[in-house]
């Protein structure tokens, strides 16, 4: 199918496109409508039948299994090393547990991660005395400097190298394959945050070098909230033992008493998934390989970013703070006498723009998708520059409409 023609079918398929310029997929994306039915029609049964026929469990596997092998396939992974979670955070604080904390160690992560990142790392630090060292470098796209700076943090006591492959404030995309070979020469493993990666931009573990790769299903996966995944690397798994193992059924242990799910990476899940979301997760992830393609996504959804920070970059008074070099689908960038809040507002109101700040940035943030149009983009960039033309006292007031009625 042309581009054109398949760009308006995708469009139609995402009905939340309709509702304005969707830029905020770094943080939720929008959900495709065969997802929101097929994820409908199992609350319905639920509703209506029940769930606790004996026949739900295995059914309720088979959908995990599908959703294990939708993440594979996105990321170049075997099904084994996917181990589903209840998000990226889940997924991080799963993995920065199973490395061996009993005799401490150090912890190497960069100034720039997601709380959801930091998060278990400082648990680490103030509760087993685990050294953590933040590296001060990344957000500029020079890769020799993040290079030299890792090189430096990471000593033959790391245990652990925690990294986002591409950092949710500036959008700039770590040198993920040389860290890994600095990690892995001194013994450590290398847990790599893939939310703003998996989906917006082409992920082969296998090149990549990452032990421990997280996603989330809700963000350029399309999937509902709720939902991730964890992919360890094969050869990785036995030597890694979960602090509170897999979740037990009477389908995953054998006549011996041993789980069959344990020689893979299914002792990483824990309990009580959400069915609907089960479904609605593995079929958000069908729907982007078969229907849409990865090669239009991650080929349409690069080149919409470029264009987006190039013509931002263009405007006078607006400064890109992405590395243009060194990007994926993230622009994050400032209008000069703006507060990033007060032109969000602007932005929302004038053009229906949904996006977000980074507020430790005082910066504005768009997530550019393969569904977002030319149009969309020109709109946007117009309304950013009649901002940057002006400050927020001097831009000219909204036309607005008053509508009379009864009441």
């Amino acid at each position: 199918m042309p581009d054109p023609e398949k760009m308006a079918a995708v469009r139609a398929a995402l009905p939340a496109l309709a509702a304005g310029i969707y830029l905020n997929t770094g943080s939720v994306g929008p959900l495709p409508a065969e997802t929101a039915a097929a994820m409908a029609e199992v609350e319905l049964r639920e509703r209506d039948v029940g769930r606790a026929h004996p026949d739900d469990v295995p059914d309720l596997l088979q959908r995990m299994a599908e959703a294990r092998a939708g993440v594979a396939a996105v990321l170049g992974a075997d099904v084994g090393s996917v181990a589903l979670t209840h998000a990226t955070t889940d997924a991080m604080n799963a993995a920065t547990l199973l490395p061996d904390w009993r005799s401490g160690g150090r912890a190497v992560t960069t100034t720039h991660e997601h709380a959801g990142g930091i998060g278990p790392l400082i648990a680490l630090r103030d509760r087993m005395g685990v050294e953590v060292v933040f590296v001060e470098a990344g957000d500029d796209g020079d890769d020799e400097r993040t290079i030299a700076a890792f090189d430096a943090a990471i000593t033959a006591d790391t245990r652990l190298v925690a990294i986002s492959h591409v950092l949710w404030t500036t959008g700039a995309v770590l040198p993920v394959a040389r860290i890994a070979e600095i990690a892995h020469a001194r013994g450590a493993l290398l847990l790599v945050d893939g939310a703003q990666a998996a989906g917006a931009i082409p992920v082969r573990l296998a090149t990549l070098g990452a032990d421990l790769y997280a996603v989330p299903a809700q963000k350029w996966l399309l999937g509902p909230e709720g939902m991730g995944a964890l992919v360890v690397d094969p050869g990785k798994i036995d030597g890694l033992v979960p602090a509170l193992g897999g979740w037990l059924s009477f389908e995953r242990i054998d006549g011996r008493g041993d789980a069959a799910w344990w020689s893979d990476a299914r002792r990483f899940e824990a309990t009580g998934f959400h069915r609907p979301s089960v479904v609605g997760m593995a079929r958000s992830i069908g729907w982007l390989s078969m229907h849409v393609g990865l090669d239009f996504v991650h080929r349409r959804g690069a080149a919409s970013a470029a264009a987006a920070a190039a013509r931002l970059a263009d405007i006078p008074g607006v400064s890109v703070l992405t590395p243009t070099h060194a990007m994926a689908t993230l622009v994050t960038f400032r209008i000069a006498g703006w507060p990033a809040q007060a032109a969000l507002n602007e932005l929302g109101s004038r053009v229906f723009a949904i996006a977000r700040t980074i507020e430790s940035l005082d910066a504005l943030r768009i997530s550019v998708g393969f569904f977002t149009s030319d149009e969309e983009l020109e709109r946007y960039t117009d309304a950013v520059t009649l901002l940057a033309e002006h400050t927020p006292t001097s831009l000219p007031a909204r036309r607005t409409l008053t509508i009379l009625g009864e009441g």
